[in-house]
């Protein structure tokens, strides 16, 4: 089941992508929510959605140890 809950996060991330609260605030839910080792997928994840919309790029605090 937390496979399924990395891929429904990656959903909703690419869903609110276009504004830039939403997105910080669902990942700093999945964080809360997902293991150590879907976080670092979730990470590649997230900075190739930066890489296309660079003003996202101010939520990969959160995503910091």
């Amino acid at each position: 089941m937390a496979r399924a809950m990395l891929e429904y996060t990656k959903i909703v991330l690419n869903k609110v992508s276009f504004d830039a609260t939403l997105f910080c605030r669902e990942v700093q839910k999945a964080v809360q929510r997902l293991l150590p080792h879907e976080l670092e997928e979730l990470k590649s994840f997230i900075l190739s959605l930066v890489l296309q919309k660079p003003e996202l790029n101010q939520c990969l605090i959160y995503l910091k140890p």
